[in-house]
This record gives structure tokens, C-alpha cells and sequence, in this order.
């Protein structure tokens, strides 16, 4: 046993609250950039736009969902693209993903060091990285 163990801590695990999943990833993107926000999510991914409520509509940005997947894009004034960190996006059929963003003009790097997934990256058109993964028995190697 650790001394991080349950046994060592009165604190709660997440077993106490039963985490269900996430509700949505938040991005941040500059003033002004939902248009492109909009050509990526919505046009080179497929996903759809949501409205947001006015009182959040008012601060800008854009919300997207496809599949089980919302993505909230936040202005943020002094605006850098998340270079390292990232959500990492479950996806079926990844080489097809792939080849919709390359055709989009997004640049793709497989990387298969996640045991057990095939994984690429690619960046938004803000610089923000992103990560998407297929588990290998569900598709070939590309």
C-alpha cells in the first residue's frame, strides 16, 4: 500500500460520486474566430452547430456536437492555441477521419506509441491540438 492509498485517506475516490462521463471539452480561441471555428467543426468534421443561451451567446465563441461529442469554443482576449494539451476524441474509422482532414487541408501525424489504439494528431485552425484514437481491433493499421 502507498501512502496515497484509500486506506491512508478519509478522502472520497471518484467510486464515492461515480463520474459519468464528460459533458463537454472547452477550447479556447481568439475574438472574432467563430467563422473558422465554424469551417472546422462544422464543415471539415460534420458536426453540428448549437445554440448557444443568450446570456453565454453574449460572451461569443461557438458550441458544436456530433456523436456523443460537444466541444464549447470560449473566447479567451489574450488567446494562445493549446499546443501540448488536448482532448483526446474516440472516433470509428480513423484512416477515413484522417483523410477528411488532410482533404481540408489539415495536416495529419499517425503516432501508434497508445498501446492498443491507432492515434493521430492534427491541429484546429486556431493551433490548437487535437487527438483523436480508434481502438486497433476496430480498424487495420493504415
Amino acid at each position: 500500500m502507498t501512502e496515497h492509498s484509500p486506506e491512508h485517506s478519509s478522502a472520497p475516490t471518484s467510486d464515492d460520486f461515480a463520474f459519468g462521463g464528460l459533458h463537454h471539452v472547452q477550447l479556447a480561441i481568439p475574438p472574432g474566430a467563430e467563422e473558422l471555428c465554424r469551417q472546422f467543426w462544422g464543415g471539415v468534421l460534420g458536426m453540428a452547430e448549437l445554440e448557444k443561451p443568450p446570456v453565454l451567446a453574449a460572451r461569443g465563441g461557438c458550441w458544436f456536437r456530433g456523436g456523443g461529442l460537444e466541444v464549447h469554443l470560449g473566447v479567451e482576449e489574450d488567446f494562445a492555441p493549446a499546443r501540448k494539451a488536448h482532448p483526446g476524441i474516440l472516433v470509428r474509422s480513423l484512416p477515413m477521419l484522417a483523410a477528411r482532414l488532410e482533404a481540408g487541408g489539415h495536416e495529419v501525424t499517425w503516432d501508434d506509441n497508445f498501446p492498443g489504439m491507432h492515434r493521430i494528431y492534427a491541429f484546429d485552425k486556431l493551433g490548437n491540438r487535437l487527438e483523436f484514437l480508434e481502438p486497433k481491433e476496430s480498424t487495420p493499421n493504415p
